[in-house]
């Protein structure tokens, strides 16, 4: 069965722009279920690259694998059970029985939108709700990473919760369940923000759900950077999947739409159109992102003993080839720039560790799009909003074709 992405699977992986977090408590802002799934997934690629160290190649490409899929599929079931406090979660999956239902209801409620997927993808992901009691590499790196997202959401509220009764108890719980998980390399990093620079990088990240996208326009929702990174991310591993992409060449894709904007820590969200308005403007925007990228973030990394996750990054925000938007592969350690047609045939092999550029441009425009899409089918009118739909669609009407995957006709789904 071939994969096809549809409408519906990019607008369900967009809903959770809507999903209030910790809405029983006083918030200093919205706290929405895309920028937890980010954070999280960026810690959890922290503790992946820090716990495959000593992994052979064949087994750490199967744990990335599982790490991404693993943290697809929580967010799939996230999505169904939406505003289900932890608490009553938790009681529920102390019963086989209980949690057997709901998580039969949840797989009926997804199937319509996930079958373009496959029935591999639909088994896999049936097998993995259903075994919520397993321990393997990559279920307790990502348990580690929710527990490291949610309390860094929970830190946000502590100072203007400080009447609720539950505070003291949903601290403690996340203190005890985080020092139970230390065994794993890099817990204890990562706990250690102030004076650690592994903690302080993952805390770093977290601050991007404070940058909002097209913050000069009023949209329904809003959505951040973080989100955005996320949102991206997961469209890529999904095209990735419907071009045939290798497996080294998807997970390179959905870990460089997790990490593309991350120069925006240090340069906000600059628009497109003030980034191309010249290119001089352009290349000196993307001067001092590298400059102020390599100060802050891989410098420190780097000096702290760190520089396996620093060169990762580079690779990603593809720095040697001079844009993340560039197809790239790795030639006995010299990274080089390839073709699209490349990336399809003779580059598709894990042993090059290809990264599909183009793929993650494709992935990033349409998370734009229907950002904008959805605040004008919510009411929203804004010169803007619609300047941006007829910009995306009119550049993919030109080339409807991109690393395979055909954008205009999916956008035409959207008219």
């Amino acid at each position: 069965m071939s994969i096809i992405i549809r409408k519906s699977l990019l607008e369900l992986i967009f809903s959770g722009a809507f999903m209030k977090r910790w809405n029983d408590k006083l918030r200093p802002m919205e706290l929405v279920e895309v920028d937890k799934q980010a954070h999280k997934m960026i810690v959890a690629w922290l503790l992946f690259l820090l716990n495959s160290r000593d992994l052979d190649v064949v087994r750490k490409r199967a744990l990335g694998e599982s790490l991404i899929e693993g943290g697809l599929f929580d967010y799939l079931y996230r999505l169904v059970i939406t505003d289900i406090k932890p608490p009553v979660f938790y009681k529920i999956k102390e019963n086989p029985d209980d949690y057997s239902t709901l998580t039969n209801w949840v797989i009926k409620q997804l199937r319509p939108r996930i079958m373009p997927l496959g029935d591999d993808f639909m088994n896999r992901m049936t097998a993995y709700l259903m075994q919520p009691e397993d321990k393997g590499l990559a279920r307790r790196i990502l348990h580690a990473a929710h527990l490291y997202a949610s309390y860094s959401e929970f830190k946000l509220l502590k100072s203007i919760n400080r009447m609720d009764h539950e505070l003291i108890e949903i601290e403690e719980s996340f203190i005890e369940r985080l020092n139970s998980m230390r065994d794993l390399v890099g817990v204890s990093e990562l706990l250690d923000e102030d004076s650690n620079v592994l903690g302080g990088f993952a805390r770093m990240c977290g601050r991007l759900r404070f940058q909002k996208r097209w913050s000069q326009t009023p949209r329904v929702p809003e959505t951040s950077v973080l989100g955005h990174m996320f949102i991206v991310a997961t469209y890529s591993w999904f095209f990735s999947m419907e071009v045939g992409a290798c497996r080294a060449r998807c997970q390179n894709n959905f870990f460089s739409g997790l990490f593309h904007d991350l120069p925006e820590l240090l340069t906000r969200d600059i628009i497109s159109p003030v980034k191309g308005s010249s290119q001089e403007i352009g290349e000196l925007i993307h001067e001092y992102e590298i400059r102020e990228l390599n100060r802050v973030v891989l410098a420190p990394l780097k000096e702290g003993g760190y520089e396996d996750i620093a060169k990762r990054l580079e690779y990603l925000l593809g720095l040697e080839v001079g844009s993340e938007f560039k197809a790239s592969v790795n030639m006995d350690g010299t990274i080089v720039e390839a073709t699209e047609e490349q990336m399809a045939g003779e580059y598709n092999i894990d042993t090059i560790d290809p990264k599909d550029g183009p793929l993650l441009k494709v992935s990033d425009s349409l998370a734009a799009y229907i950002e904008a899409h959805t605040a004008l089918k919510n009411g929203i009118s804004s010169g803007q909003l619609h300047h941006a739909l007829y910009r995306i669609s009119n550049r993919y009407n030109e080339t409807p074709v991109i690393a395979g995957v055909q954008v205009s006709a999916l956008l035409a789904d959207f008219d």
